[in-house]
């Protein structure tokens, strides 16, 4: 993306961004630790064993060698003559093949960790575009490991050499010793030499890691506009946000204003608030509160309750406290149980008197004053 849209890449890689990497198995790895690994333990191998070896490659040549006369006339006989000397090798070298495996892999896992990732295997075609190729040798990345590879031969060419040309008398003074002693001698100076070439690689090794680590993460680093994108795909679209939250509101609001029909009376303030509760014996253990409103929605809510014929009464102070105090679908608080009885009451004598004498309506409702602050 920043190719495209020519933005710099000067954001540090968010964690989101450095797993989706791990699971396409970019994670920091350093040959340089590998090989220099591999090449001191075969070297330390080769310095304490080197003789050992040494002899043992002897006799197993000279076995070879001197096959036997039946062996020479028989395919069979010289078959297995040569299993058993493969064998006889294997089961010299497997241990040290095993140990040489064992710090490959963990030489391997120091840097970067264990990380297995089948998307390395899939066919990458882009990297068969020639002019892609041509940028990857003249990016910067190539000529820090021109560099590297530059480094590494004067590193260890250089030493090589001088200790070959420091141990130039001992090496032309070889052809004077006996075979078996000329042998033993070059092993265990071919295997310091080669033990010393190993640990000049460690040079190479402290200059790699720290070079790999930055190389990773400038490969990860992100522009403005993929962290702000990223931010919204964990965040969420704050415009879908607001939107899903005015469709959750918008059904909300149509499920309460069914239930108006279903009500037992609407208290209003007269027209700033309106509630309506419903009430019936055996079903409710206290009344409900099914829908409030205010101002256009409380209109609403009388509007539907005249054309149901729900009882509509004007009580502001207990308008108030239920719109203020008391959820859609809850049952109203128990200290408001007074007061809506005295309503439920009102409603009851005024079912009854329908044809006589209509009952007063409580003035002084029973609504404590830390539930209607003020009388607002």
């Amino acid at each position: 993306m920043a190719e495209q849209t020519g933005q710099e890449r000067s954001q540090e890689a968010t964690p989101k961004r450095r797993e989706e990497a791990r699971r396409k198995g970019q994670v920091p790895r350093s040959r340089e630790l590998s090989t220099s690994a591999l090449l001191l333990l075969a070297a330390g191998l080769f310095y304490v064993f080197g003789g050992r070896i040494g002899l043992g490659a002897e006799d197993l040549l000279r076995i070879g060698l001197q096959p036997s006369t039946a062996a020479m006339f028989h395919a069979q006989d010289l078959l297995r003559q040569v299993a058993e000397l493969s064998w006889l090798a294997l089961r010299a070298l497997l241990p040290l093949l095993l140990a040489l495996l064992v710090v490959v892999v963990l030489a391997g896992m120091a840097l970067g960790g264990w990380n297995f990732s089948t998307t390395a295997l899939v066919p990458d075609f882009s990297h068969l575009n020639p002019l892609q190729g041509l940028q990857r040798l003249l990016s910067r990345h190539a000529l820090l490991e021109l560099v590297k590879a530059v480094l590494k031969a004067v590193v260890i060419g250089g030493i090589g050499m001088t200790l070959i040309y420091a141990e130039r008398r001992t090496l032309l003074g070889l052809v004077s010793e006996t075979p078996q002693a000329a042998i033993l001698h070059l092993f265990r100076m071919l295997s310091l030499l080669f033990l010393l070439m190993a640990a000049s690689t460690l040079l190479i090794v402290l200059f790699d890691i720290p070079f790999q680590l930055w190389t990773y993460n400038e490969k990860l680093k992100m522009t403005e506009q993929e962290v702000k994108e990223e931010m919204k795909e964990q965040e969420g679209n704050p415009q879908i946000k607001r939107r899903i939250r005015s469709l959750q509101r918008e059904m909300a609001r149509r499920r309460m204003m069914a239930a108006v029909p279903k009500a037992t009376v609407v208290v209003t303030n007269p027209t700033h608030f309106a509630v309506a509760l419903r009430y019936q014996e055996g079903r409710d253990a206290a009344p409900v509160l099914l829908a409030k409103g205010a101002d256009h929605l409380a209109a609403k809510i009388r509007e539907l309750a005249k054309k149901h014929g729900i009882p509509i009464i004007d009580a502001p102070p207990l308008a108030r406290a239920l719109y203020h105090h008391v959820e859609v679908e809850q049952q109203i608080p128990a200290v408001l149980y007074r007061a809506v009885a005295e309503l439920l009451s009102y409603l009851y004598q005024l079912r009854v008197a329908r044809s006589g004498q209509v009952p007063t309506l409580p003035n002084d409702w029973s609504v404590p004053k830390e539930l209607d602050p003020g009388g607002q």
